[in-house]
């Protein structure tokens, strides 16, 4: 007879100090509260960091009430595919499932890229984002990225300052590559402005122009610019819904609840004709492990989240010639 090791479910919280605010549309953060769990067979260990979903009130408070919630069920051996059903996704989920991934990549000695069947990981370029600030103070920004070969502006929906914001950072940066992100700061019938000055300054991306629940205001509007889902696609369910409407979608496995979906959305996304994107909450290096294994299988990767902390963990990812490099010694390698 099989004697089932029980698992223990710890959980920290943590709060990390950003170096500077860092703004967005309708928000401005001073700091990143998270929440580290760790199981462990008793030989062991496995970890995942989870910052939660802001926007949808998805704080440390509601994760650790959502931990404490299925601790026994955990303990007794639940699965990641049990997990999907015993909690929604968010940050809760996510720690979790992080947490039992690199537990199963610890004990069979099989690495988590290969279990999750995504090519043997290599550096990933990613974008280095820019809070929304006046022009001069984005192009400066810009031009402090001296290794980034690719750039994610953040906008505010205040159509005339984006746009100089735009104009200025492709002015500081003309061989970048440039992305936008909206964060669902616009209307419809703004967009045919906005985009006519993305196209003029070469922008290659435009991210969740629209409100959540706006989607359908996008029906036939013919974008000469890819479209990217963020917060118009938490979970697998939305993705079919993203046809016709948008042309990529953006997994952060805070919103999806964890790798296992993240990876189960990159491979629907590419049934359907859709590019995939892997983003982030900001958040160590910890948390960046198990979306950089995802981002294996990403068109665009933005994974720039520890940059701006005050401090990150050691081992900390590596950002080179504008690509991120996320080792095993971070998150995931197969012995402790």
């Amino acid at each position: 007879m099989t004697v089932r090791t029980r698992l223990s479910l710890d959980y920290v919280v943590e709060s990390l100090p950003l170096a500077k605010p860092f703004r967005i549309s309708g928000h401005v953060f001073t700091e990143t509260p998270v929440v580290v769990v760790t199981i462990s067979d008793g030989d062991h260990i496995g970890r995942g960091e989870a910052a939660g979903v802001y926007y949808l009130g998805d704080d440390v408070a509601a994760m650790s009430a959502a931990i404490d919630g299925v601790r026994d069920a955990v303990g007794a051996g639940a699965t990641r595919e049990q997990l999907l059903q015993l909690l929604p996704a968010g940050g809760a989920r996510n720690a979790i499932d992080c947490a039992l991934w690199e537990l199963e990549a610890r004990r069979s000695g099989t690495p988590v890229w290969e279990s999750a069947g995504v090519p043997q990981p290599c550096p990933l370029r990613t974008t280095f984002t820019l809070g929304a600030d006046d022009p001069e103070v984005m192009a400066a920004g810009a031009r402090s990225y001296a290794q980034a070969i690719a750039l994610k502006l953040k906008l505010t929906g205040d159509l005339d300052t984006d746009i100089a914001r735009v104009q200025a950072v492709r002015a500081a940066r003309p061989e970048c590559w440039i992305g936008v992100d909206a964060n669902q700061g616009f209307a419809i019938g703004d967009l045919d402005t906005l985009v006519a000055a993305l196209v003029a300054a070469d922008v290659q991306l435009l991210e969740q122009p629209l409100a959540r629940g706006r989607e359908a205001d996008l029906d036939g509007y013919q974008c000469p610019i890819p479209l990217a889902a963020d917060e118009s696609a938490l979970t697998l369910g939305d993705v079919e819904g993203l046809v016709g409407r948008f042309s990529v979608v953006n997994i952060k496995l805070d919103k999806c609840g964890g790798l296992t979906e993240g990876l189960a959305i990159a491979r629907r996304a590419r049934e359907l004709g859709l590019g995939v994107m892997v983003g982030n909450m900001v958040g160590s290096s910890l948390a960046m492990g198990p979306a950089f294994v995802l981002g294996q299988l990403c068109d665009i990767v933005d994974l720039d989240g520890p940059i701006f902390l005050a401090a990150d963990r050691v081992p900390s990812i590596r950002y080179e010639h504008g690509n991120a490099w996320c080792g095993e010694d971070i998150w995931g390698r197969t012995v402790a």
